[in-house]
């Protein structure tokens, strides 16, 4: 089919007509396996591309996942030797970076992929072929880093924040090779924020203001920024340490006049922004879900987004509070002990609001309610004990043992992860055109809630009595809690295995079919599309002052 008669059929369909009769694109395997293959290599379609990032989250969270199993499995009990301690380093090195560069960021992208073209009224993101190269540059990454296991000496083997001097002086040679993924991802991530700013900013629909954005559009549109902020200085970092590796500088050798600890600053002025590039996205997710069922719009729209760009700007200026320990002077502590604290407040309206917009609601606990609502609870743990961790003098206490571990896997598991399947449990119908099983999601959601709470919840005590991070053997008097730890992520685990079968058997074709208006509550331009939406989503932009109207029509027809 040409590009002409896709704008023809999105300009018939741009109102959710029914699109059964349209020519299959050139992603059917009916025309033979090389042009399906083709099609998949070449596409420009926002959709293709967003969907191509979900598959790869997919299958790189069974990848890093299966290594946190393999981490607990060995952690089950005292003496269990399953693997060698320099074996053990590299599944914790390389499960850390697949999670945070594999499964939670190109997750998120895939969703604004997918997602903003449609909620903006645009026919596809600002700057097609570049979002292909910045997907097809992510699998090649993946691959170095595997490959960096096979390697002679061993797989990287110091932590997933690399520091120095243990990766520049005495890092094994596959060290290399992480370096080169990690400025392949990085080249990614900027690619795609420099298309998701320039799709903001310059193809929403006529009459849409700033501030009449969604706000999942909001949170990507900051995001982007702290993306083209944050990823050159991890690029400027890890080439500094190729340079001490491999042509003689001493940037972070204390014997040749560098410094160790110029390594945290700089690895921490990008970590602490990317933790709010894997949580702001997030926040945009819960801000759809929970106002489409609770029935209400969401509670101070305007507020939501100066939260959002307040966290931004305070994730550029609080890095030091990774580095108490480090021998900072007691002036600077004292202001990072501070600026951190800041962070609550605007992270408080945005639970303030969520909670106000659920108050006397008309709710349904659907799946994807179910995700958001667990979010809402589990990230705010995950937030008290960042608070925790912010006072210096008890920091001195929680530094580096499972404390930390704890409080990072509840911003990033149970935040993150579990906004991440509400978004898709939510959209799943609108792409495939299917419902899911809503009987398997609510299942996955208790095992999931119930698996996160299992595995990492006991790490808070664990910590708070002296068990260091990153150890693969410990005392006896830790036994107890790892092993129900081990049980709770095996649990997790199992769950993740009803999703797959429950979202690919909807993907194929199963489950009742999706009306275009999915959700009862539901508002916004993607909804007044088909289920699943036409190829090219808005080839003539929508006029806002119709959408409200037309959203009223489908709902009466289709709930009559």
């Amino acid at each position: 089919m040409t590009h002409d008669q896709h704008a023809t059929h999105s300009e018939e369909h741009a109102f959710g007509h029914s699109h059964e009769h349209e020519p299959p694109h050139h992603h059917s395997l009916k025309y033979g396996f090389l042009p399906w293959i083709k099609g998949w290599l070449f596409t420009t379609n926002h959709k293709d591309i967003g969907s191509l990032y979900m598959l790869l989250s997919l299958a790189m969270l069974f990848y890093g996942g299966a290594m946190a199993l393999l981490i607990r499995l060995q952690l089950f009990q005292p003496g269990a030797h399953f693997f060698a301690p320099n074996t053990y380093n590299v599944l914790v090195t390389v499960h850390g970076l697949i999670m945070v560069f594999g499964v939670i960021m190109p997750a998120f992208v895939g969703l604004a992929n997918w997602m903003i073209p449609m909620m903006i009224g645009a026919p596809d993101m600002a700057l097609p072929r570049l979002n292909n190269w910045s997907f097809w540059i992510l699998p090649f990454a993946f691959l170095l880093l595997t490959i960096a296991l096979f390697q002679a000496g061993g797989g990287p083997n110091f932590g997933w924040t690399m520091y120095a001097p243990l990766s520049s002086k005495y890092g094994p040679p596959s060290t290399d090779y992480l370096i080169v993924a990690i400025h392949l991802m990085g080249i990614s991530s900027v690619l795609g924020a420099i298309n998701i700013i320039a799709t903001i900013t310059n193809l929403r629909a006529p009459g849409m203001s700033w501030m009449q954005m969604p706000l999942f559009v909001w949170t990507w549109f900051i995001t982007a920024f702290l993306l083209i902020g944050a990823m050159p200085v991890l690029a400027g970092v890890v080439t500094m340490l190729l340079f001490d590796r491999h042509f003689g500088t001493s940037f972070f050798d204390a014997a040749g006049g560098g410094d160790p600890v110029m390594y945290q600053h700089l690895f921490w002025f990008f970590g602490h922004p990317e933790v709010y590039i894997m949580i702001l996205p997030a926040f945009g997710i819960v801000s759809e879900v929970i106002p489409t069922f609770s029935r209400k719009p969401l509670f101070g729209h305007a507020f939501m987004v100066g939260a959002v760009g307040a966290i931004a700007f305070l994730s550029y200026v609080v890095w030091g509070h990774h580095m108490f320990t480090a021998g900072m002077a007691v002036g600077t502590q004292l202001y990072f002990m501070y600026i951190t604290m800041l962070i609550a407040v605007p992270t408080g309206i945005k639970v303030f609001n969520w909670v106000a917009t659920m108050w006397k609601g008309s709710i349904t606990f659907e799946t994807p309610m179910l995700f958001a609502i667990a979010f809402v609870v589990l990230f705010t743990i995950g937030g008290l004990s960042g608070l925790m961790l912010s006072i210096v003098p008890a920091d001195y206490q929680y530094q580096d043992t499972y404390f930390v571990v704890a409080h990072f896997h509840y911003v990033l598991v149970a935040g993150a992860l579990v906004a991440i399947l509400s978004a898709v449990y939510y959209w799943l119908p609108k792409w495939t055109g299917r419902f899911y099983n809503e009987r398997l999601g609510q299942l996955h959601f208790w095992l999931t809630v119930i698996g996160v709470n299992v595995t990492f919840f006991p790490m808070h005590f664990l910590g708070l009595t002296g068990m260091p991070r990153r150890i693969t053997d410990y005392a006896l008097q830790y036994t107890g809690m790892n092993m129900v730890c081990t049980i709770g992520a095996f649990l997790f685990g199992f769950a993740q295995l009803i999703f797959l079968y429950n979202v690919l058997s909807t993907v194929f074709g199963k489950g009742t079919r999706a009306t275009g208006h999915v959700w009862e509550g539901a508002h916004g331009l993607e909804w007044i599309l088909s289920s699943p939406p036409p190829y090219h989503s808005f080839s003539t932009p929508p006029s806002l002052t119709t959408v409200v109207g037309e959203l009223n029509k489908k709902f009466e027809v289709e709930h009559a």
